[in-house]
């Protein structure tokens, strides 16, 4: 009661200050109508992407104990499940921690499957057994390979005891602890690995901080944030609404009593202003460097906005000697359940779990996916990541010709556009056969005409030889989504120059500065990871604008603070370029 009542008053006292000051940003120009995942109906010809295993076959062989406590040091129990195979043995143990009810199957799923529905949105199909929580790992697949597979509720979720938190040092504790207990059963070889997508990969890289113990051989974040301030909650310092906000909703509805975070009026309110919502409800900080056990991590090029930068900056962080990169460019969870990512992922359980010598040490760390168009790729293995062969090069932007220029003009050039109806967009067509792989940079010379602030949204896309857009797979199986994105609001412009790299932009995000009435500034803008290939004769497109690119039930920015009209400027000191990642031939 007593925290409710702290978090009372703070919302009094920002709404307060709000009325007088007018201080928050207005959703303005933003003409998408949200969506609500409960309310999507799917029409006669719509299938759901999902299809449940018959498991009548499987149930003679495998012994299933559910709602089995977990005890905790602290006297608190949590609730797993543990699905073995019936023939006695020690087996190595596939775990995972969810917030979502482990007990719920399938035909329960998060709503957000209900895109499938929509226009424009493909989430793929894939089959599991009923016994699947959401975004984990199939038993039937794992038991049915020789191993354990044991589900855990978090501290305080489902039919876990305790205060539900979110990956605090409390969870890292408990995560520990029930690594332990999973690693000295009579059944468990003494060797866990952990698995999982979203939250369930989330709580991997928390489990893995702070010497975890000795049972804990491996782990497989599929999709997971890393830096959930810069990743989810702020696009370059501008706030995400759609998802943050529903998620917001839904994790507090998955705790038990006590919700892990403050309620959705607060939530809503402090979330318009990154630096109060640092202080009232900071997101929690996940120390990359102290892992070392072995990874195989997944990165995608169609979740940004979500979990794709986290999971590459995973990738390069972690200080394990033993790391993979599985990248790809589909959708998330017909991807992971697919057959290739399943024998990826058993591959390197068996070497790590249970001493298998099958050549998985020797695979290259990084495989990559080039995408071609929505459904061609081509996939081949890289070293490293960001990869060795990188050659960085910079494509001018000429306002006049509205095009990219391999060398910058002597000339002092601008163009304009209205924040909230328009866009400027800038053209390259390549020569020969060209991939762009990695992370790019936009750095830019801009000023407004009204207002101190600007909000900057940012598209790469590629053009085919005609001049038509090639769409990719974005988030949550968006098929008209570019090649990658890019945000900024502007006063949150300043670098983290200890962290950034020519090639990656990182903002402080601790030291807002506005601009003045046609100031003109520089700033540089990250741009998400992507892998492309672009033929001779079609082009990289970069656009700029005001608002959201496009309409998404799970991904907007509803508080932007854009005025008057913005101006881009170009040429001579104002070395407004691109930069791209190109690997040679």
């Amino acid at each position: 009661m007593k925290k409710l009542s702290i978090l009372f008053l703070i919302m009094v006292l920002i709404t307060i200050i709000d009325s007088c000051a007018q201080l928050h940003p207005q959703a303005n120009g933003n003409p998408c109508e949200q969506i609500s995942f409960e309310n999507i109906e799917p029409s006669e010809s719509d299938t759901y992407p999902i299809s449940v295993l018959n498991i009548d076959s499987l149930k003679k062989t495998i012994v299933v104990e559910k709602g089995v406590f977990i005890p905790m040091e602290d006297g608190i129990s949590l609730s797993a499940n543990v699905f073995r195979p019936k023939k006695e043995g020690r087996y190595p143990v596939v775990l995972s921690f969810t917030a979502y009810d482990k007990d719920k199957g399938p035909d329960e799923y998060s709503p957000v499957v209900n895109a499938a529905y929509l226009d424009d949105f493909n989430l793929g199909t894939y089959e599991v057994s009923p016994w699947t929580m959401w975004e984990g790992p199939d038993p039937a697949f794992w038991i049915s390979n020789g191993y354990v597979v044991v589900q855990v509720d978090s501290r305080g979720f489902s039919k876990s005891e305790g205060t539900a938190t979110l990956f605090d040092d409390q969870n890292i504790q408990d995560f520990h602890e029930a690594i332990t207990w999973a690693g000295t059963q009579p059944w468990s070889n003494g060797n866990v690995g952990l698995n999982g997508v979203s939250y369930l990969a989330i709580s991997q890289w928390v489990a893995a901080t702070k010497n975890p113990p000795s049972y804990l051989k491996a782990i497989i974040p599929w999709e997971g944030n890393t830096d959930s301030f810069r990743e989810v909650l702020y696009h370059g310092g501008i706030p995400e609404t759609v998802f943050t906000e529903f998620w917001a909703k839904r994790i507090n509805e998955c705790a038990n009593e006590e919700k892990p975070l403050p309620p959705f009026p607060v939530f809503k309110r402090i979330h318009k202003k990154p630096h109060l919502f640092q202080k009232i409800s900071p997101p929690p900080t996940i120390y990359l460097n102290t892992i070392k056990v072995p990874a195989l991590i997944c990165a995608t090029w169609s979740d940004q906005g979500l979990h794709s930068r986290g999971s590459f900056e995973g990738y390069k962080k972690i200080s394990s000697e033993n790391k993979w990169l599985y990248t790809h460019g589909r959708s998330k969870w017909a991807t992971y359940y697919s057959k290739d990512a399943l024998v990826f992922q058993k591959n390197f359980f068996d070497h790590f779990l249970k001493g298998i010598e099958n050549g998985f040490d020797s695979i290259p760390s990084v495989r990559l996916e080039v995408r071609e168009s929505l459904e061609k790729y081509k996939v081949r293995y890289e070293k490293s990541w960001p990869i060795e062969s990188t050659k960085y090069r910079k494509l001018y932007l000429e306002a006049s010709s509205n095009t990219l220029k391999a060398g910058s003009s002597s000339k002092t050039e601008t163009i304009d556009y209205d924040p909230l109806t328009d866009n400027a967009s800038f053209t390259y067509t390549f020569d020969k056969d060209t991939e762009l792989s990695g992370n790019m940079k936009l750095k830019l010379w801009v000023s407004t005409s009204k207002g101190s602030d600007m909000d900057l949204f940012v598209a790469i896309k590629k053009l085919d030889t005609e001049g038509k857009e090639v769409s990719f797979y974005g988030k949550l199986g968006y098929t008209k989504g570019p090649v990658s994105m890019g945000w900024l609001r502007v006063s949150e412009r300043e670098l983290d120059t200890a962290k950034s790299t020519p090639w990656q932009p990182i903002l402080t995000l601790q030291n807002p500065q506005k601009l003045s009435k046609n100031e003109i500034l520089p700033v540089e803008i990250e741009i998400l990871p992507s892998s492309t290939l672009f033929t001779k004769g079609e082009s990289v497109q970069v656009v700029i604008q005001g608002k959201d690119l496009f309409c998404h039930p799970s991904l907007g920015h509803y508080y932007t603070v854009n005025k008057g009209i913005h101006t881009i400027h170009t040429g001579n000191k104002f070395d407004s370029h691109l930069l791209v990642p190109v690997i040679p031939d």
